[in-house]
């Protein structure tokens, strides 16, 4: 059940991503298709960043509660 979930998801996002694509690709004077895969990439950078810190912090509030040392 969950590889179908993500199998969907991917098809889902992939088809999304085509028709972006597509759209750039026929509108070149809103940026073009190297401005948006900056920003695309800009954005999951940040992402990921964020991930990280909320992890981290969560770590800490886990090993805290558990009397780990941090």
């Amino acid at each position: 059940m969950r590889s179908m979930f993500w199998l969907s998801l991917g098809v889902v996002i992939g088809a999304a991503a085509y028709r972006k694509v597509q759209q750039l690709r026929a509108n070149p004077q809103e940026g073009g298709l190297n401005r948006a895969a900056n920003g695309l990439v800009d954005s999951a950078a940040h992402f990921a960043d964020d991930v990280r810190r909320a992890m981290a912090v969560r770590e800490t509030e886990l090993r805290n509660a558990l009397g780990l040392e941090s």
